[in-house]
């Protein structure tokens, strides 16, 4: 059982809520709203807090420091965004997952190293997904295997800074798909000569059996 803040009750906060709840998570949501928790139902087997969900007196009574995983999706970018902040610097929660209204935010959300889901529509799935996965970078699951986004880290590689595409594709067993410098100066689907340096963003196909031995290359 994995301990969940949801902050944030509205459409996508109560489906998410219900839909951790019924998988089993012990799940706290938050909203400033108390009306808002009557989006819950009757069966929602969690906790909810009235409160802000940046307010560390709020995610303490949550329980943030046991917390597993927090997911902001308020309707409000930088309300969500002061959450995940919060949440991962203060507090270390080690996943926090923010919903993103304007896409024209999404590079900052990208160097900040925040998870995100984008849209308006099966936010709650999306998100929903990411928990179930148990790692930031997951996109889409297909069948045996995972679609990753993520930043690319080789700070393990003493003196190494670059690295190619045949050599990670070798060694983990995975697909590079398409890869994105991370001044944004360029963005490519790769060859196998391909080079990548530290801190690209990076598309991957990963085997459910291998992510464990490929964390290595996504940052935190």
């Amino acid at each position: 059982m994995s301990n969940v803040i949801v902050i944030g009750c509205g459409r996508v906060g109560s489906q998410l809520a219900n839909m951790l709840s019924d998988n089993g998570s012990n799940v706290c949501v938050i909203d400033r709203s108390a009306d808002a928790f009557a989006n819950l139902g009757r069966n929602f087997n969690g906790s909810t807090i009235q409160g802000v969900g940046f307010d560390e007196d709020v995610l303490v009574r949550a329980g943030v420091e046991e917390c597993d995983v927090l997911a902001a999706v308020t309707q409000f970018d930088n309300a969500n965004l002061m959450c995940a902040e919060v949440a991962s610097r203060l507090y270390d929660v080690p996943h926090v997952i923010a919903r993103l209204y304007n896409p024209d935010h999404e590079r900052a959300y990208m160097q900040l190293g925040i998870d995100y889901v984008c849209g308006t529509s099966l936010v709650a799935e999306d998100v929903f997904s990411k928990i179930v996965s148990g790692h930031g970078a997951h996109i889409e699951t297909f069948g045996e295997f995972e679609v990753l986004r993520f930043s690319l880290d080789l700070s393990w590689r003493e003196n190494q800074k670059t690295i190619r595409v045949s050599e990670m594709e070798r060694d983990h067993e995975v697909r590079i798909v398409a890869f994105e410098r991370a001044d944004g100066s360029a963005s490519s689907i790769p060859t196998s000569d391909s080079v990548l340096y530290n801190g690209d963003t990076v598309l991957a196909c990963v085997h459910h059996d291998l992510i464990g031995a490929f964390s290595k290359y996504i940052q935190d």
